[in-house]
C-alpha cells in the first residue's frame, strides 16, 4: 500500500464520514483533521476507535504540526460548503477555504508530504454550457466558488514550484446519508427533509424545472480512494453522474406533493450536466447508485433530519436578501 497512512481534513462531515468508513475498510491508518462545526462524531461512531481524530481548524493549523509526520497523502475535504451566505460573509470562506489550503499545502512542503487529494468544486464553472467538460472556461460567479478554485489554483502552483502531485476532483450535487443537519439555509434535498417531517411545503426555487447533476455520496467517496490509490498525476475530473435531474422529479421520487414556489435566484446554473469520460477513462470510476435509489435510502433514514432546521419561504427570503441585491 503506497500511502498507508493518509490525513483527511474534514473527515467528520458529509462526504468525509463516508470515505474515512471506505479507508477503514480497506486497512488504510487514518487520522482526521475536523473543526467539530459541520461535522458529528455520530458520523463515524462504528470507526472511531480505528483511527486518529485531531481537533483543529485548517485556516489555523500550523506546519510544525506533528500530526502530519509520517504522513503519506492527504485528502482535503475541510472547507465551507454552503453557497448562499458567502455573499455575507466572503471572508470566513477565503479563510477557511483558501487560507485553510495554503496551510495544508505549507505542511506539505515542510513536512515533505507528496500528495494530495482536493475536494474542488462544480461551481468555479459558472453558468456553463453543458454537458461541461474539465476544459470549460472558469467563471465564479459568486464568492464561495472563487474560494473553492483559488484553493485549487494554489495547488497547482505549489506542485509547479515544490514539486508535489494532486489530483483535483471538481464535485458537482452530491447528495446522500449524513448531509448536514445545521447550519445556513443550502442544499435542497436537505432542506426538503425536513419539510417533509414537519409536514410543511416544499419550498420549490421557480419552476422547478432546473436540473441538476446529482451524485451520491459513497461514489463520491469511492472516487476519492481511486485518486489515492492512482499513479495519475496533477489531474482535475469532474464527478458526477452525468444524468441531470429536476427538481420537479426530485419531488416525484419523494412522493411529497405540498409544495410553494418562491423566487428564482439569478447567477445561478438553470442546469448542470458534467462530462465525466475522463475519470471513467483514467481512473475507471463510474457511479453505481442511481438518483431514485440513492433518495429511497435517504427517505429510509429521513429522521436524521429531525433536528434540522425548517426553512420557511420567509426565513429563505431573510437569508437570500443579499443574494438578491447583488446577484443580478
Amino acid at each position: 500500500m503506497k500511502y498507508k497512512n493518509v490525513i483527511i481534513t474534514g473527515g467528520l462531515g458529509f462526504i468525509g464520514s463516508h470515505l474515512v468508513d471506505l479507508l477503514v475498510k480497506k486497512n488504510y491508518n487514518i487520522t482526521v483533521i475536523d473543526n467539530f462545526c459541520s461535522g458529528t462524531l455520530k458520523n463515524i461512531e462504528k470507526v472511531k476507535n480505528k483511527i486518529k481524530l485531531v481537533k483543529s481548524d485548517v485556516s489555523k493549523i500550523k506546519k510544525r504540526n506533528p500530526i502530519f509526520k509520517n504522513c503519506s497523502a492527504i485528502i482535503h475535504l475541510a472547507g465551507i460548503g454552503d453557497i448562499v451566505p458567502s455573499i455575507e460573509n466572503p471572508k470566513k470562506y477565503f479563510n477557511t477555504n483558501f487560507i485553510g489550503t495554503l496551510n495544508i499545502l505549507e505542511a506539505m512542503r515542510y513536512n515533505k508530504i507528496n500528495k494530495i487529494i482536493y475536494a474542488a468544486s462544480s461551481s468555479c464553472y459558472g453558468i456553463a454550457k453543458t454537458p461541461t467538460n474539465e476544459q470549460n472556461q472558469i467563471n465564479c460567479e459568486y464568492p464561495y466558488a472563487l474560494s473553492k478554485f483559488m484553493g485549487e489554483e494554489l495547488i497547482k502552483h505549489w506542485s509547479k514550484v515544490y514539486k508535489l502531485n494532486y489530483i483535483s476532483l471538481r464535485i458537482f450535487n452530491a447528495f446522500g446519508e449524513r448531509y448536514k443537519t445545521k447550519g445556513a439555509y443550502g442544499s435542497v434535498i436537505g432542506v426538503f427533509m425536513k419539510q417533509i417531517l414537519s409536514s410543511e411545503p416544499l419550498t420549490v426555487v421557480g419552476s422547478g424545472k432546473q436540473k441538476r447533476d446529482f451524485v451520491y455520496v459513497t461514489d463520491v467517496a469511492y472516487a476519492f480512494y481511486l485518486a489515492l490509490k492512482s499513479n495519475k498525476k496533477n489531474k482535475v475530473y469532474n464527478l458526477a453522474s452525468a444524468k441531470p435531474i429536476s427538481v420537479n422529479q426530485l419531488i416525484k421520487n419523494l412522493k411529497y406533493k405540498r409544495i410553494i414556489r418562491i423566487p428564482i435566484r439569478k447567477k445561478e446554473p438553470f442546469k448542470t450536466f458534467a462530462d465525466i469520460n475522463k475519470i471513467k477513462r483514467e481512473l475507471k470510476w463510474r457511479p453505481k447508485i442511481s438518483f431514485a435509489n440513492g433518495i429511497k435510502i435517504m427517505m429510509t433514514n429521513k429522521n436524521y433530519w429531525l433536528n434540522a432546521p425548517l426553512w420557511t419561504p420567509k426565513k429563505i427570503k431573510k437569508a437570500t436578501e443579499l443574494w438578491h441585491k447583488y446577484m443580478k
